[in-house]
């Protein structure tokens, strides 16, 4: 069955990505302490006018053995934000992440500060 969604205005996407980076703020690498959000491992949030959104988004490590646990967490929790269609998320290694794309309080808590 297909649904017909009106054309969303900016301030609405603009709440829903704000939605998504608290929902972001809840998914974590099992290894590490830290949220993604704060990591600095989401590279891109794009609010479509349609509710769909695509995200890009990378590892602290290409090889990270919980890759496919904390692709289908951010699925899952931002596909559960309200107004959300559906999400993409697309799995991205350039620029390669490094410890300079995270927060002050990342780095604090990893103990880098």
């Amino acid at each position: 069955m297909q649904y017909k969604y009106r054309n969303m205005t900016q301030e609405e996407k603009t709440r829903i990505e704000e939605r998504i980076v608290d929902v972001l703020k809840t998914v974590y690498d099992p290894e590490i302490p830290v949220n993604i959000w704060d990591l600095g491992m989401i590279y891109k949030i794009d609010v479509k006018e349609d509710g769909c959104v695509d995200l890009d988004m990378t590892f602290t490590a290409p090889n990270c053995p919980a890759a496919d646990f904390i692709l289908e967490d951010v699925r899952t929790k931002v596909d559960s934000v309200e107004g959300v269609v559906s999400t993409n998320v697309n799995l991205v290694f350039e620029p390669a992440w490094d410890q300079s794309m995270m927060t002050e309080e990342a780095r604090v808590e990893l103990g880098f500060d």
